[in-house]
């Protein structure tokens, strides 16, 4: 039996603060990158390959299985089973062309969804102008990228505190090369480690915009369609973040096998999670 919006939508000051701090939390993961890029030599590459292949299998299992479902039951209370579900699928698939077309319009040579490791660092510490662009340009890059993930991750901690932990961990594990990506060529411009750090840090901080932005526009209107429709679109946002860049991302790191298994761990933990915590 379904359960109408009003008796379980309404969101409490606590549930808003908890969905607030774990994008919060997830968009400042690109300053632990950043730190990485500092003091470690080279990129453990294995790790990486089976720490990104978790990540996309939390985010492609809990898209699928949950955060989908839960959309197409809310719409299916205002506009009845076929009109619902066909919503909840249009919905979807907006949500990837959404991120498709932001995707498209950065460079690659900024584009965030270009993994970099820690080797990616330029040998020459020559400050230079275009190691300076590069740096804010993937900056601001990170920064349009991060505001549907804060999006994304804010409204899975509002429609289900049992998933939103597991989700703003994989998002903030995807951050860190992210980081890497900001402080390396600022870093080797200016040669100050301090800015470098800064600057990663704060194009995190488009996560926490996200959300916050996202929730006080959506807010008044708040109702099963409006919820329904960011659910399904967030769904397709994060399935497309997978496919797109932590699986490519995870087998260029490492071993094809690795990756794969990373997948399936992340798809197992966020199953046994989901029962446990019913």
């Amino acid at each position: 039996m379904h359960i109408k919006f009003a008796e379980y939508m309404q969101f409490s000051t606590q549930e808003i603060l908890f969905a607030f701090g774990l994008t919060l939390f997830a968009g400042l993961a690109t300053g632990i990158g950043s730190i990485l890029a500092f003091f470690t030599k080279s990129t453990n590459k294995k790790f990486l390959a089976v720490s990104l292949g978790f990540s996309a299998g939390v985010m492609i299992y809990v898209s699928m299985v949950e955060i989908f479902f839960k959309a197409k039951n809310a719409l299916i209370l205002d506009h009845g089973e076929k009109i619902g579900y066909w919503i909840t699928i249009a919905a979807f698939f907006g949500g990837i062309l959404i991120i498709a077309i932001i995707d498209k319009l950065i460079p690659e040579a900024e584009n965030p969804h270009e993994m970099k490791g820690v080797e990616a660092i330029p040998k020459d510490n020559d400050p230079n102008k275009k190691l300076i662009r590069m740096g804010l340009f993937t900056a601001l890059a990170i920064a349009i990228h991060n505001f549907p993930e804060g999006m994304a991750t804010f409204a899975a901690g509002l429609a289900d505190p049992s998933i939103a932990l597991p989700i703003a961990v994989a998002i903030a594990i995807h951050n860190i090369p992210e980081g890497i990506a900001v402080s390396v060529p600022i870093y080797f411009a200016t040669g100050n480690k301090k800015k470098a750090f800064w600057l990663s840090f704060l194009s995190g901080l488009a996560e926490p915009a996200g959300a916050i932005i996202g929730f006080l526009i959506l807010a008044p209107f708040m109702n099963n369609t409006v919820m329904g429709i960011l659910f399904a679109s967030v769904a397709g946002i994060m399935v497309f973040i997978s496919l797109d860049e932590l699986l490519p991302s995870a087998r260029e790191h490492g071993e094809h096998h690795l990756s794969i298994y990373g997948l399936i761990a992340g798809m197992i933990i966020m199953a046994v999670s989901l029962v446990l915590f019913v």
